[in-house]
């Protein structure tokens, strides 16, 4: 039976709904859990710095092929550790530009996965949340100190200040709940302040708190999965992040099917989806316009 090494930058308990849209993917390409394929759960519990430990640990136990659905940092470190095991991947960033592979339509060598996209689209969160709060003065997006994909975010928050019209700043939050509590607080001194939350693993692991922190400060908030808006978020907007762990699940099939990561292009999705929380927006005197609950894909009451 092949062994399926999973690199998980949260918890199964955090990642249940993740989880269930990997195994599907795996089933789509003929292998069930249990019955002809076995997985290896690695999960970081949201530090990243036990990244390198666990892929090595996958590693030696020479598994048939790591899955890494959203942890870019697992993909790089079992990249780094291995150039014989296939990797499959979701990330955010440019795989090409990380590294990972030599090209998206040929990637060259034992990696390939997700492209998410999710990185490229802040100024389409920022147009969102401008929409949402005509009156606010001040964009702020922010931003865990990740490697990478500090840099990539950074220059796309960046590119869309000319659709914008507003300068953005960046406020960089540390790892912990204490410095993100801090991060929060900093914001509340300034009115007018309307808040991006950037794409990271760090801060998908903390959506509970995040959630309740831009409630407890009034904060007009836009994030990048729904999982924020289902919780309270105010309103999110992203790819869908079950689709992306269907096809890691898929690509991994695949892979143990006797496909090539090398020759299996990047795939990258194009269906975005947006959910808007009303719960949310009344509790912040919000009136949403109605072209986008026209345009959302939910809307939560």
């Amino acid at each position: 039976m092949p062994v399926i090494g999973f690199l998980g930058s949260t918890s199964a308990e955090m990642s249940a709904k993740s989880l269930e849209a990997f195994r599907k993917g795996l089933r789509e390409t003929g292998y069930v859990e249990g019955r002809n394929v076995a997985i290896e759960f690695r999960w970081t519990g949201g530090r990243e710095d036990r990244i390198p430990e666990l892929a090595a640990d996958l590693i030696r136990r020479q598994v048939a092929v790591i899955a890494a659905p959203v942890s870019t940092a697992g993909a790089l470190a079992a990249k780094a550790a291995t150039a014989s095991i296939p990797i499959v991947f979701g990330t955010g960033s440019d795989p090409v530009a990380l590294g990972l592979v030599a090209s998206l339509n040929r990637p060259g060598g034992n990696a390939t996965g997700v492209k998410t996209l999710n990185v490229e689209l802040a100024a389409k969160r920022l147009g969102l949340l401008r929409e949402l709060a005509p009156q606010a003065t001040r964009f702020v997006a922010l931003v865990a100190p990740n490697a990478a994909l500090t840099d990539a975010i950074i220059k796309d928050v960046h590119a869309s200040v000319p659709t914008l019209g507003v300068p953005v700043e960046i406020l960089y939050a540390g790892n912990s709940d204490r410095d993100i509590v801090a991060a929060f607080a900093s914001l509340s001194q300034k009115p007018g302040t309307a808040l991006l939350v950037t794409v990271d693993p760090l801060f998908s692991n903390r959506r509970a708190l995040i959630v309740t922190l831009a409630a407890r400060h009034a904060l007009p908030t836009v994030y990048y999965s729904r999982e924020f808006a289902e919780i309270g978020g105010l309103i999110s907007y992203g790819t869908n992040s079950n689709n992306i762990r269907d096809l890691v699940g898929i690509y991994t099939g695949r892979v143990l099917n006797g496909e090539k990561p090398a020759d299996l292009p990047v795939a990258q999705p194009t269906k975005f989806e947006m959910v808007i929380n009303l719960s949310n927006a009344k509790a912040l005197a919000i009136d949403v316009p109605p072209t986008l609950l026209a345009l959302a894909d939910e809307v939560i009451e």
